[in-house]
């Protein structure tokens, strides 16, 4: 879409007002992720009414770990909830359905009784459970995981920060073989607590995310179960992204909203994409960065260190499944620039400090402050910058820090385009972008150089509540079928890759030099 044509359907979008859609034009999506909670009320056409946020406290126990506080996430998230509804100048009453999207992967269990966790959530982020992991490998149980979840062994996922609480909360074991204790996703732990102990369940996206759930059969595994030890009392319901989760009970927002969609995050924003068919992608530039290509109805295994995982479900839609590949350290390379070397005050600076070199100056910064992910999985592998000269300043360090962004979102549609041509499909041809990052038009236009195809940003950038809100209102009728959803995508700015592509595979033979001095072995 060109530019005049971007503005005049901007313009058209702005001076109309949504049209009433079954009676009820509003949804509610609580989107609970690593840095934040936030709650934003949709009108039907998928365009922001208003937006309520409060940030989450990171709990660093040790080098490594990462937790975060379930109390403090859910009374933020009902806190935003509420905020936003005053914000927007609406009522609970007005919202046809309440979606959810969360960070994947972060382990809670509590107590079914009192509704108090064990202990704080583990992060998707965190790495203690890494030598669960080395046994599991050591016992050659890499091909069962991988042929039945689509995921590799790695403390990444909540399988072995499940079997770490049972093994290290003093009695939690024995509380979970009495069927006392409950796990789930931060999705989980939400629903619980919205719908007051009346709900203990998780969609299809979410358990496919824990090593635990057998994305052939869709239900837990029991062998997998047995070889962590875990109790299968513990688990909870799995159902599809779009349906029936229950409702809101009244007395925390003022009426009863039914919860009609669930989606962890990176599945929620291939749904806000718009990426309903094989071949589609998205990137999603937030702490991490996570890409997902569609790849329809077949389960495939990667044999380029990516992950098999299951896309957003309706209730009418069989299984489909997605490509994936997960950087640890994405957005939040820029936290540890302002935070750790104070290079700015503010992450709205990065570009600007960025941009006052006219490149990183030969330096290579690799970001692998908790080991490197998909599709090198060196969970050994530390942060590094190479190349410096008395020359170099903090504006080519934060220069470095951003391209490694684009870097190791590049590595990764390398590797996903190997799949692909592998597997007889055709390699991506446009990326759609989306996360707090993808405002930052440098890092675009030199993500769009490194892989030569179009980077595509849409209209709305939140596009993972904007995916829990779509999939809601399906279940509620407010939308006919994804058709209706794809129509409503628009785009916002269109970056062109300008690199040669010569001198951009010669930028990516610099990175993976530099990737391979972090591995400390």
């Amino acid at each position: 879409m060109c530019r005049a044509s971007q503005r005049k359907t901007l313009a058209r979008l702005v001076s109309h007002p949504a049209p009433t859609i079954n009676g009820m034009t509003y949804l509610l999506a609580l989107d609970q992720g690593t840095s934040s909670s936030r709650s934003i009320v949709f009108d039907a056409e998928g365009r922001i009414v208003a937006m309520a946020q409060q940030a989450l406290t990171q709990i660093f126990p040790q080098p490594g770990w990462v937790e975060h506080d379930p109390m403090e996430i859910w009374r933020a998230q009902l806190a935003t909830a509420q905020q936003v509804l005053d914000k927007a100048g609406l009522k609970a009453s007005d919202m046809r359905a309440l979606g959810i999207t969360n960070q994947r992967e972060t382990t809670v269990v509590w107590n079914r009784k009192t509704g108090l966790p064990i202990h704080n959530a583990i992060v998707w982020q965190d790495r203690r459970a890494e030598d669960t992991c080395v046994q599991l490998r050591a016992q050659g149980q890499e091909a069962l995981i991988q042929s039945t979840t689509g995921l590799r062994i790695d403390a990444y996922f909540s399988a072995t920060k499940l079997k770490w609480l049972l093994d290290h909360v003093p009695d939690a074991r024995a509380q979970a073989e009495r069927g006392e204790l409950a796990f789930g996703t931060i999705d989980s732990w939400l629903m619980w607590h919205l719908t007051q102990g009346a709900l203990h369940a998780t969609d299809v996206t979410n358990a496919s995310r824990t090593m635990l759930f057998n994305v052939r059969t869709q239900h837990w595994d029991p062998e997998l179960l047995a070889l962590l030890d875990i109790p299968p009392s513990l688990m909870p319901e799995v159902r599809p992204s779009s349906g029936d989760f229950g409702e809101v009970r009244p007395e925390l927002l003022g009426h009863a909203i039914p919860i009609g969609g669930v989606a962890g995050d990176q599945q929620s924003a291939s749904f806000g994409q718009a990426c309903f068919t094989a071949g589609m992608a998205k990137n999603t530039y937030g702490t991490g960065c996570f890409l997902l290509m569609h790849n329809g109805t077949q389960f495939q295994t990667s044999q380029n260190g990516l992950l098999t995982t299951i896309a957003a479900q309706t209730a009418a839609q069989k299984t489909e499944f997605a490509m994936e590949g997960s950087v640890f350290v994405g957005g939040a390379v820029v936290q540890w620039l302002r935070d750790g070397l104070n290079a700015f005050q503010s992450s709205a600076e990065a570009e600007a400090l960025a941009q006052s070199v006219p490149d990183s100056g030969g330096v290579m910064l690799v970001p692998a402050f908790t080991g490197l992910g998909a599709p090198y999985w060196e969970p050994d592998a530390r942060g590094t910058i190479t190349g410096i000269t008395r020359g170099t300043t903090l504006a080519h360090i934060a220069r470095a820090g951003l391209e490694s962004i684009a870097f190791q979102s590049a590595a990764l549609v390398q590797a996903m385009n190997r799949d692909a041509l592998r597997n007889g499909a055709v390699p991506m041809s446009v990326l759609r972008v989306d996360g707090g990052a993808c405002a930052n038009n440098l890092l675009m236009q030199f993500q769009a150089d490194l892989l030569g195809i179009p980077v595509v940003r849409p209209v709305v950038t939140e596009t993972t509540a904007l995916g829990a809100a779509w999939l809601a209102g399906l279940s509620s009728g407010v939308y006919k079928n994804t058709d209706e959803l794809a129509n409503l995508w628009r785009a916002e700015r269109t970056f062109l890759p300008a690199m040669s592509p010569d001198v951009a595979a010669a930028r990516m033979a610099e990175w993976e030099h530099a990737v391979r001095q972090t591995v400390l072995k």
